[in-house]
């Protein structure tokens, strides 16, 4: 997995999800393609602040934009998503097959406990 740690691909879409703006942005994208002035609204954003946040997703490739007229139209790309994913993955199952050795633990420690307070 050290590889992945030093992909600038993975710096890009880590640098990219940083901003709470451009979450929003990303989570309103899955649901569909908007133009700017869509993704703008509910984030209370002026045009220019949101194309700025949408350079910068088009930077880390998560996502398209294609002009038709006037309207520049953005959809999501979440390919990207899954090296993100991945480099997340491996400390999931690090902390989970930790909680089980500790519940296995606990067990062991309740169970030596029922047996001392037998023998009383």
């Amino acid at each position: 997995m050290v590889a992945i740690d030093r992909s600038p691909r993975l710096d890009r879409v880590f640098h990219a999800l940083a901003h709470p703006a451009r979450r929003a942005i990303v989570r309103q994208l899955s649901i569909g393609e908007r133009n700017l002035s869509e993704l703008a609204s509910p984030l209370k954003m002026t045009f220019p602040a949101v194309t700025k946040h949408v350079r910068v997703l088009e930077g880390a490739k998560l996502i398209r934009r294609r002009v038709v007229g006037r309207q520049h139209l953005c959809r999501l790309h979440a390919a990207p998503l899954k090296d993100a994913m991945l480099w997340t993955e491996q400390f999931r199952r690090n902390w989970e097959a930790r909680f089980q050795a500790l519940d296995s633990l606990l067990d062991e420690m309740k169970s030596e406990e029922k047996s001392r307070s037998r023998r009383r």
